[in-house]
C-alpha cells in the first residue's frame, strides 16, 4: 500500500539516522522507497529541504505529492492546516496532490514545531511495525497517511459543475430578448475559456502521475530483478498495484478528457 511518510525528529542527527534507517528498511524490502526528503522548520515555520535522494525513481520534488506535502508542512504557524485549506484555494490544490487530509497535515505539522527536524517520504508498505519500529529506536515520531487520489474526483466534479452551467446559459440564452443574448454569450465564451484551462491542466497533472508511476514500476522492476523468495515476492507485489492504480488513474484520465471535450 502507497503512503505518505512525516517522521519527526529534534535534531538533524536524529533525522539523518533515521534516514539511513527507512534506506535500510528498503534494501531489505521490507518497504520501497519512491521519494524521500530529510527537511528542518526554522524558526520563522518555513521548510528548508536539506536533502533529497537521487536514487530513488522520484528525483525531484518539485511537483510531486512530496514538493506538495513540504509546502503545507511550511504553512503559517499555530494554526492548523485543515483551517487553511479552507481559506487558501492553493492550499487545497496541494492537500489533493499529495494524496492526503488535513487531519494528518494537523497531526503531523503541530509536531513538526520550529527548529525540529523530519523525513518526508513516499512509500509502499505492507505493514506498519518495520518503520514504527525502526524509527522509534532513533527517536522519530512517524505520521502516515495511505495516499488517495482525491485530485481527479476533484478535477471531474469541477469540469461537471461548468460544463452544467454552460449548458444553463445556453438554454437561458436561447429564451433570452435579443439585446441580452450578446451578455449570455460572453459568459458562455469566459466558462468556456476556464473549461479547456481546467482541462490542460488536468492533463499535465495527468501525465506527471503516469510519469511518476512508470518510473516507480521501472525501479521496484530492476529491485525485483535482483531479489529472491519473499523479499522479491513483496516487490512484485508493490508492481502489480502500482500498475493497476496507473490503469485506474489513466482510465480516468481519458474519461475526463473526453467528456471535458464532448
Amino acid at each position: 500500500m502507497e503512503r505518505m511518510l512525516v517522521v519527526v525528529f529534534d535534531d538533524e542527527l536524529k533525522a539523518y539516522d533515521g534516514s539511513r534507517a527507512l534506506t535500510d528498511l528498503d534494501a531489505e524490502g521490507s518497504i520501497s522507497i519512491h521519494g524521500q526528503a530529510v527537511v528542518q522548520k526554522n524558526a520563522d515555520g518555513k521548510i528548508i529541504v536539506k536533502k533529497t535522494s537521487d536514487d530513488l525513481p522520484i528525483r525531484t520534488i518539485s511537483g510531486t505529492a512530496i514538493g506538495a506535502l513540504i509546502g503545507l508542512l511550511g504553512g503559517p504557524i499555530g494554526l492548523g492546516i485543515g483551517a487553511v485549506a479552507g481559506t487558501f484555494a492553493g492550499s487545497i490544490a496541494d492537500i489533493n496532490r499529495a494524496g492526503v487530509d488535513a487531519d494528518f497535515l494537523d497531526e503531523a505539522s503541530a509536531k513538526l514545531t520550529p527548529g525540529k527536524w523530519a523525513i518526508v517520504a513516499d512509500v509502499s508498505e505492507d505493514w506498519v511495525t518495520p518503520v514504527d519500529t525502526r524509527m522509534a529506536a532513533v527517536g522519530g515520531t512517524v505520521f502516515r497517511s495511505t495516499r488517495h487520489d482525491v485530485e481527479q474526483e476533484q478535477q471531474a466534479k469541477e469540469t461537471a459543475a461548468m460544463k452544467d452551467d454552460i449548458a444553463k446559459l445556453k438554454d437561458e440564452q436561447a429564451k433570452a430578448k435579443a439585446e441580452q443574448k450578446a451578455k449570455i454569450q460572453k459568459k458562455i465564451d469566459d466558462l468556456n475559456k476556464k473549461l479547456h484551462a481546467k482541462m490542460e491542466q488536468a492533463k499535465k497533472m495527468s501525465e506527471q502521475r503516469q510519469a511518476e508511476a512508470k518510473a516507480k514500476i521501472e525501479a521496484l522492476t530492476k529491485k525485483a530483478a535482483k531479489a529472491k523468495g519473499e523479499v522479491k515476492a513483496k516487490i512484485e507485489a508493490r508492481i502489480a498495484e502500482i500498475k493497476k492504480e496507473l490503469a485506474k488513474s489513466k482510465e480516468a484520465s481519458d474519461k475526463l478528457q473526453k467528456e471535458g471535450t464532448s
